[in-house]
């Protein structure tokens, strides 16, 4: 048996980030599990790295705009590696009435939280990205959102956590949890091992509902494919974060002049065979990926991509992530269902959940976003 006072199970960017916070602050025996043979396997080395606050469900936006004000501008500096994070905004385009009136919606509930988000016109839109087709109505714009690198991102928090002392194993696939006299303390891997903790961190993506199964808690969430292209380089275009009403795509040209970009690839869930994490985007929807990206910036149709992969998203009912304590499951404290867009929060994510693990109030007030929403 291995012992720890707090044990994390999930060893992507949250897993990490809420390592380093934790040691950051002093609590330095920590130990993280991740189930596969390398950190940040899941979605935290799969998405399309936005850090964006504009679009998101008013619950959640509050830790998205703490992110963006508190932790990206410095987190290069802080980790010691290069976040390449790139605050030039984010377009989110529209081509019909039907998608202008939804991203006016989406804008208006917003601003109703203080983001600087506004709409623009056909004009504007094109003057700010002088590149997208002239089938762009107008978009609506965050002069605050921008994007960056997952890849060096996880690894940074990861070098820090493990330079402060924190543990780390991976293939340390999780079962189960125990509760001991009532409280939350034993996570059982599949050989058998058992790990205890005083406080228990589930950060383990679309696994996470499984894990949390074993002691009788459930979070109505399913697992959905996106999948993510990269392009060969091309000259420096533009440095916007970019997305559509239609949800055909998004992504963003990155500092070494590729272009990232993802959309959610749902028909493969209904194949004959749903591909793991580790397999290229199936043909069908790779392809649906491209038009889509050609419809709005005519200028990459000849582009070549020289990759593809697939992810897993942990997408909840609500479509809003689960964050905190339990009440009938002391000592667990949860930071799951980040339906696909998890990366941009996770700073401010994790070290709330350090917060947390160590009896203080967190920046923010939670509850809005607590399990006991879906009791």
């Amino acid at each position: 048996m291995k012992e720890a006072e707090v044990i994390i199970i999930g060893g992507g960017i949250v897993g990490c980030a809420t390592a380093y916070y934790l040691a950051k602050k002093g609590m330095t025996d920590v130990i993280v599990l991740e189930g596969s043979s390398s950190i940040g396997h899941g979605a935290s080395s799969r998405n399309g790295g936005g850090v964006r606050q504009s679009g998101r469900d008013v619950r959640e936006l509050p830790v998205a705009m703490c992110a963006v004000e508190k932790f990206w501008p410095g987190l290069s500096e802080e980790l010691g590696v290069d976040t390449e994070y790139t605050q030039e905004g984010n377009l989110r385009l529209g081509k019909t009435p039907a998608h202008m009136k939804k991203l006016e919606a989406l804008a208006e509930s917003c601003q109703s939280m203080g983001l600087n988000v506004y709409m623009v016109d056909k004009e504007k839109a094109h003057e700010i990205n002088p590149y997208l087709s002239d089938d762009v109505m107008g978009a609506s714009f965050c002069p605050t959102d921008g994007h960056a690198n997952p890849l060096t991102t996880t690894l940074g928090y990861y070098q820090k956590a493990l330079s402060l002392g924190v543990q780390f194993y991976t293939e340390a696939k999780v079962a189960s949890l125990r509760k001991v006299r009532g409280q939350v303390e034993d996570v059982i891997l599949d050989d058998g091992t058992i790990f205890k903790g005083k406080k228990i961190v589930l950060a383990a993506g679309y696994h996470s509902r499984a894990i949390m199964n074993t002691i009788g808690l459930d979070v109505p969430m399913q697992d959905v494919i996106d999948g993510c292209i990269v392009t060969e380089q091309e000259p420096v275009m533009f440095k916007q974060m970019l997305g559509c009403a239609s949800a055909d795509f998004y992504g963003h040209q990155t500092r070494h002049g590729s272009f990232v970009f993802g959309a959610e690839a749902g028909g493969e869930a209904y194949m004959d065979i749903a591909p793991e994490t580790t397999n290229f985007a199936h043909p069908d929807t790779l392809g649906a990926t491209c038009r889509g990206v050609e419809g709005y910036i005519p200028k990459l149709a000849g582009a070549k991509i020289v990759r593809s992969w697939t992810g897993w998203c942990d997408c909840t009912a609500d479509g809003v992530c689960v964050l905190g304590t339990v009440e009938e499951a002391p000592g667990l404290i949860l930071a799951c269902g980040f339906n696909g867009h998890g990366f941009g929060t996770a700073p401010a994510v994790a070290y709330m959940m350090a917060q947390i693990a160590l009896g203080e109030k967190p920046l923010l007030d939670l509850s809005a976003l607590a399990y006991e929403r879906f009791c």
